[in-house]
């Protein structure tokens, strides 16, 4: 995939950082954005000559700022071929103790930012004659789980929906639109769980363990290839059979 570029949100660190390190160990060009700061270093890290990985700040709620990072990320590399929605927060575990302003924390980030980031990089690629996007939903969005949390569920269910939305608008312009649904993945989010929770967790899952970061962008870089050409509107899971139908 030499020369192609992806955009990543939520880059700094965990599965956006894989994503991102797969897309150029493939040979892509990559703009990396977060609201943390760390994606600066994280480019760095990962490309030290800075010629083929950038980094901006961006908060997915803040539309317009996703506009002009988009364009800026466009014209520092000349072209962009695949976006990566992946920017998404947790919140409360239990509904009872999810307050209005969490809930609507949840969706601004994970499911306002996933419709944005696909508009924007959906008018561009239609009109650049094709491409790519990826969604990064979850097993929390498609079965009953206590794990992540009422708010985090709805917001991942939904980006099933936007993604299904996105795809029948753009398959007549060459561009397909999917999902990846993990499950228990190793990185700061399963961090976060308290250990009892992932105890319990992991007994739900048939292969016996977390999964690595690497083989969600594996399945990333996947759809965004050439070879994903003939697939789009799905949820693709990668979840140690969690979900197994």
């Amino acid at each position: 995939m030499s020369d192609r570029v992806a955009f990543v949100t939520g880059a700094a660190r965990g599965l956006g950082e894989a994503i991102a390190a797969a897309c150029l160990a493939d040979g892509m060009r990559v703009a990396l954005a977060d609201v943390d700061p760390a994606v600066e270093a994280t480019a760095r890290r990962l490309d030290p000559s800075g010629a083929r990985a950038a980094a901006w700040s961006l908060d997915v709620r803040d539309d317009a700022a996703f506009a002009a990072v988009f364009d800026a990320a466009l014209r520092r590399f000349g072209r962009l071929d695949a976006m990566v929605n992946n920017a998404a927060i947790l919140g409360p575990a239990s509904p009872w103790t999810t307050s209005l302003d969490d809930w609507d924390a949840v969706m601004a980030v994970n499911l306002r930012g996933t419709f944005v980031g696909c508009r924007i990089a959906g008018a561009h690629l239609r009109d650049a004659g094709g491409g790519r996007i990826v969604n990064l939903s979850s097993y929390a969005g498609q079965h009953a789980s206590r794990a992540s949390g009422i708010a985090y569920a709805a917001s991942k269910a939904g980006i099933g929906a936007v993604t299904r939305g996105f795809a029948m608008e753009l398959a007549p312009y060459g561009v397909t639109v999917n999902a990846v649904a993990p499950s228990a993945i190793e990185g700061p989010q399963w961090a976060a769980v308290d250990a009892a929770r992932r105890d319990a967790l992991l007994a739900t899952v048939p292969v016996g363990r977390a999964g690595r970061a690497d083989e969600v962008a594996q399945t990333v870089l996947w759809l965004v290839s050439a070879a994903a050409g003939y697939m789009t509107g799905q949820v693709v899971d990668v979840d140690g059979g969690r979900g197994m139908r």
